[in-house]
């Protein structure tokens, strides 16, 4: 990635409604989610969905559905762990960019985890709050406005994850263009934050989350994520 060729995002052409913007957020926490027999029985559904959508945001939605339908399951799964789990600079958990795995991610994640239980809902120990496509399905269905704001304040991390994903050609790519459209545009100080995060890379420091521990109830609606 050249950091001195930042690419800006396309920008949605036609203005979205919050039920436009909350639909892609959904579309977008099922299509991040590990493509399962659960999710692959849902195309049908989700076609149905995203034809709703405007054109600025459409397109790169319909395009990973297209995908799923093309690609056998044995691949769909090798794509996906490839993609998130073994490159640093696509991994899902928000946090991950600036902290690693260090001692000081389990403040970042208190962040997450409280805004969560503001809105009345917590998560198990199964995945860890900044993962993005429970903060989207949060940002869709239960908390719109802060949802919104966890996603407003990670622009840097979801548009070098965007950044990312075209780079390699992926297919999800277009998933984060969706997301990315219904957020603020990218700030001089964002694209600072970008170069640098994409400069430094996660921190290498290997010592665990101990310092933060989940809650004993279930996001409702929500499946663990890989």
């Amino acid at each position: 990635m050249s950091l001195l060729k930042l690419r800006r995002r396309p920008e949605p052409t036609v203005a979205m409604s919050e039920r436009d913007r909350q639909l892609v957020w959904r579309l977008a926490a099922l299509l991040l989610d590990y493509p399962g027999e659960q999710l692959l029985a849902m195309l049908d559904e989700l076609d149905s969905a995203i034809s709703e959508l405007p054109d600025g945001v459409r397109p790169g939605l319909a395009d990973f559905l297209t995908h799923l339908r093309n690609t056998g399951d044995i691949v769909l799964a090798q794509q996906y762990v490839e993609t998130f789990d073994m490159r640093r600079r696509a991994s899902l958990h928000l946090t991950f960019y600036a902290y690693g795995d260090t001692r000081k991610r389990g403040m970042a994640l208190l962040r997450f985890k409280h805004a969560y239980r503001q809105a009345g809902v917590e998560l198990d120990d199964s995945e860890l709050p900044d993962h993005l496509a429970v903060l989207l399905e949060f940002a869709a269905t239960v908390d719109p406005i802060g949802g919104e704001r966890l996603l407003g304040e990670h622009v840097p991390v979801l548009e070098l994850l965007r950044l990312s994903l075209s780079d390699n050609a992926s297919p999800y790519a277009g998933i984060l263009t969706a997301v990315t459209a219904t957020l603020p545009p990218v700030t001089t100080a964002d694209r600072r934050r970008i170069a640098e995060l994409a400069a430094q890379g996660p921190p290498e420091e290997e010592v665990g989350l101990e310092p933060f521990s989940m809650d004993p109830m279930m996001f409702t609606g929500l499946e663990g994520r890989r």
